[in-house]
C-alpha cells in the first residue's frame, strides 16, 4: 500500500515543484518589466515629439520650402526639435519632457540671372520643456521655449548689385538679436477621423535689439485635420488640414500677422509624414533683417515632418 501512495503521490510532487519554478519565473519576469509603483519613471530619448511644431507660426523647426507665387522668391525652412527626457511621475496623468531646438530659415531670391540667392537667415536654437496629458480624447499640452534668435544678411543681397557692390537692402545689414522666453498653451481634441488644435501663447525678450521692437509678443491659432475622407497613397493615409496663427508683434507699435494654410499631409496626422500646403502671409515681414518692412504673399509649399 505504501508504495502504491509513493507512485502516484512523486508525480504530484514533481508536478507542485514545476508549478513553482513556473510561478517563480514568471514573478520574476513581471518584476523585470513592471515599472516601481514607489519611484517615478524617467525615459532617455523618447519616441516621437510630444509638443508637434504649429503648423502656422513662424518660428518653429521645420523642413522643407515654401515658393512665393507672386514673386520670384522662396523661404527655405532647415532644423528640428528633438525630445531627449520624458519623466512620468507616480499616480500622475501627466508626461514631461525635456527637449532641444536648432532650425534656421532663409530668404531665398531669383534675381538678374542668380539663381536660389540667399538674401537672408534667421537662425535660432535653445531648448524646450513640455507637458502633456495622457486622455487620448481630450489633451491640454503646454510648451515653454528659451532660445535665441539673430538674423543676418547674406551673401546673396550683396552680390545682386554689380560693381561696386553694395547691399540691396536700404542701410545694409542691422544687428539683430532677441533671447526670449515662450509659452504655449494648447488643446488637442481627438475625434477619431478629425483632429483639433487650438492654442495662444506669450513671449518675453530679454534681450531686444534693435530697441524699438517690442519685448512682449503673443500668437494664438487653430488647427483642423480630417481623415473622413479615406485617401491613401502607398498604403499611406492623406488627411486634409486647414490652419491658421495670429502673431502679435510691435516695432514700434503694434499690429497683428496672420499666416494661413490650406493642405494636406501624406503620413500619421501628428507624426512622421509630408505636408503640402498652399498659404498665404499676411502682416510683419517674416525675416527679422526686414523686421520694419511689411510682407502679403501667396505660396505653395512642403515640409516634411520625421519626429
Amino acid at each position: 500500500m505504501q508504495k502504491i501512495r509513493l507512485k502516484y503521490l512523486k508525480p504530484i510532487i514533481y508536478i507542485i515543484f514545476l508549478n513553482i519554478i513556473n510561478s517563480q519565473a514568471y514573478s520574476q519576469t513581471v518584476k523585470e518589466n513592471a515599472q516601481p509603483e514607489s519611484s517615478s519613471i524617467f525615459n532617455l530619448f523618447p519616441a516621437g515629439l510630444q509638443f508637434p511644431p504649429l503648423k502656422t507660426n513662424i518660428d518653429e523647426p521645420r523642413v522643407g520650402l515654401v515658393r512665393f507665387l507672386d514673386r520670384a522668391e522662396m523661404k527655405v525652412e532647415l532644423g528640428n526639435t528633438i525630445d531627449l527626457i520624458e519623466y512620468r511621475p507616480v499616480n500622475n496623468n501627466l508626461i514631461f519632457r525635456v527637449g532641444i531646438d536648432f532650425f534656421a530659415y532663409a530668404y531665398v531670391k531669383d534675381s538678374k540671372g542668380l539663381y536660389l540667392q540667399i538674401d537672408a537667415i534667421d537662425g535660432f536654437f535653445g531648448g524646450n520643456i513640455t507637458v502633456a496629458g495622457t486622455d487620448s480624447f481630450s489633451k491640454p499640452m503646454a510648451r515653454l521655449r528659451i532660445f535665441h534668435h539673430s538674423a543676418h544678411l547674406a551673401d546673396g543681397n550683396y552680390w545682386i548689385h554689380t560693381y561696386p557692390r553694395d547691399w540691396t537692402k536700404i542701410g545694409g545689414p542691422i544687428p539683430f538679436t532677441r533671447d526670449l522666453g515662450e509659452l504655449v498653451l494648447l488643446h488637442h481634441l481627438n475625434y477619431g477621423m478629425e483632429q483639433l488644435r487650438y492654442y495662444g501663447g506669450i513671449s518675453y525678450s530679454t534681450l531686444n535689439r534693435p530697441a524699438e521692437f517690442k519685448r512682449l509678443a503673443g500668437l494664438a491659432g487653430i488647427e483642423f485635420t480630417t481623415s473622413r475622407l479615406n485617401l491613401s497613397i502607398f498604403k499611406q493615409n492623406i488627411s486634409p488640414f486647414i490652419s491658421y496663427t495670429m502673431n502679435m508683434t510691435g516695432a514700434p507699435k503694434y499690429f497683428p500677422s496672420h499666416h494661413a494654410e490650406v493642405g494636406f499631409k501624406i503620413g500619421d496626422p501628428y507624426g512622421k509624414g509630408i505636408n503640402i500646403y498652399i498659404s498665404y502671409y499676411s502682416g510683419r515681414h517674416m525675416f527679422g533683417e526686414y523686421y520694419d518692412q511689411r510682407l502679403e504673399t501667396i505660396g505653395a509649399g512642403f515640409n516634411v515632418d520625421f519626429f
